[in-house]
């Protein structure tokens, strides 16, 4: 009887095990198909990395600056972002353009916001880089477009990352309106983020969506300094600073991140410069020459390797 009793015992425990099994497979279930709507994998995986690579202008140290070319490359070097510069034309377009005018970055001559986009798309933006940079040559460089933000939204869809930086917004009426229409139409609000050395523009922005990450951009012509009352003002709009590396210190970092904000400095190029950068606590680093940087983090990373 003791051995029945046991059997059963057992039988029930098997059972047990089996239905807390299938309950544990259908809470998988709900939980993945709850995040494929709710949570931002891409934000997740991207939060592990220690610094973020925003390819400046694309990977302008090797490509046309502000080109598909150069988005291309920057992509294919596994930035986390591209950055771009967006400008209205004067037909109401927004284009990659990091100038008010075209004139060192194509043939022509002109300001963006007084041309209109057929006027624009006319241009040759890269053969200047041909003549500039011959080690970086290539033959279909030439004759490279001006791209439209759709132009490359199009392009990478959801590949990448993008950090977009209002131009002059004070300029162009309306630029952020039309700039966020396309964001909103390409379902991409969770893959950017927006610079601007217009706290305006980025406030604006922020009435919009409460998660988009925004970064207010600074320029110092002399060594850098920030008030605790300048970081909290910045703190109730935007999620970091951008500031110019050459004038910035590790106290200058230590500063800003004690106050709880993101530091992405701008443009770190030598890798003596961006190995200082990771080592002083920076959280990204817009770079021409993305591919130096991730060799800068891996070798810090492992100084063996």
């Amino acid at each position: 009887m003791f051995k029945k009793l046991q059997e059963s015992v057992n039988i029930s425990r098997g059972y047990l095990y089996a239905l807390h099994l299938m309950l544990l497979t259908a809470l998988v279930g709900l939980i993945y198909s709850l995040s494929a709507s709710f949570l931002d994998f891409p934000s997740l995986f991207l939060s592990d990395k220690k610094i973020v690579t925003i390819a400046h202008r694309g990977a302008s140290g090797y490509a046309p600056e502000s080109t598909l070319s150069s988005y291309r490359l920057g992509v294919k070097m596994g930035a986390d972002y591209i950055e771009i510069d967006v400008q209205m034309t004067a037909d109401g377009e927004l284009v990659a353009m990091h100038d008010t005018s075209v004139n060192r970055t194509t043939n022509g001559k002109g300001a963006v916001k007084d041309m209109t986009l057929a006027e624009i798309k006319a241009l040759d933006a890269g053969s200047w880089f041909n003549e500039k940079h011959p080690i970086y040559a290539r033959d279909d460089y030439a004759n490279e477009k001006v791209p439209t933000l759709r132009e490359i939204f199009e392009a990478f869809g959801k590949d990448t990352r993008y950090m977009l930086e209002t131009k002059d917004p004070e300029d162009s009426p309306g630029m952020e309106e039309k700039m966020w229409a396309l964001v909103e139409e390409y379902d991409l609000r969770k893959y950017v983020a927006v610079q601007s050395f217009s706290p305006a523009s980025l406030l604006k922005i922020r009435t919009w969506d409460k998660d988009v990450p925004l970064f207010q951009l600074l320029w110092y012509n002399r060594p850098a300094r920030i008030s605790e009352r300048t970081l909290s003002e910045i703190g109730e709009y935007a999620n970091g600073i951008g500031a110019n590396y050459l004038r910035i210190n590790e106290d200058y970092v230590d500063k800003v991140k004690q106050s709880g904000l993101l530091i992405y400095p701008y443009t770190v190029n030598y890798q003596v410069n961006m190995e200082n950068a990771v080592k002083w606590g920076v959280d990204g680093v817009h770079t021409d020459f993305p591919d130096r940087l991730l060799e800068v983090i891996e070798e810090l990373d492992d100084p063996e390797a």
